[in-house]
């Protein structure tokens, strides 16, 4: 169903934010939900997702945090989209709509169309264009100097 999710907003929060902010060290959780304003009980376990699925690198220890483990023109939201999906249990709205004739033949169908279209627009947008977008309207980074993985 056409939803973004507030798990799915903190997750790409979360992946921009150390796409844009990474400098020589992982960036830390915890900084992460402070710049961000978004609640740590939250990222944790999306962040680990993340992780499994090959988005972010996880490094241990009193220095550790997250790093891409990919370059970030090569992430996309529609990725990040179905990892934060797999993790929510909620009913598809239009599998528990009435069956009158409107709602099956007409409006579901409408519906289904315009979630292809949206699924396929998100996996056209990457990090690296929301990154560009960012820079561009002058948001500051939080480290000095950031690892740029374009080439």
């Amino acid at each position: 169903m056409l939803k973004v999710s507030k798990k799915l907003i903190y997750a790409l929060e979360a992946v921009v934010d150390i796409a844009y902010n990474t400098g020589a060290d992982p960036v830390r959780s915890r900084d992460i939900t402070k710049r961000q304003g978004m609640p740590h009980r939250y990222l944790e376990q999306v962040m680990q997702r993340l992780v499994r699925a090959g988005i972010l690198k996880g490094v241990r220890g009193p220095k550790g945090g997250y790093l891409l483990a990919r370059e970030r023109r090569r992430i996309t939201v529609g990725e990040i989209a179905r990892i934060v999906r797999s993790l929510e249990s909620s009913e598809d709205p239009l599998e528990t709509q009435s069956d009158s004739d409107i709602a099956s033949t007409v409006l579901n169908p409408i519906w289904n169309e315009l979630q292809i279209e949206f699924e396929k627009r998100i996996e056209t947008i990457t990090i690296e264009d929301i990154c560009s977008k960012a820079r561009d309207i002058g948001i500051k980074k939080a480290s000095k100097e950031g690892i740029d993985f374009s080439i």
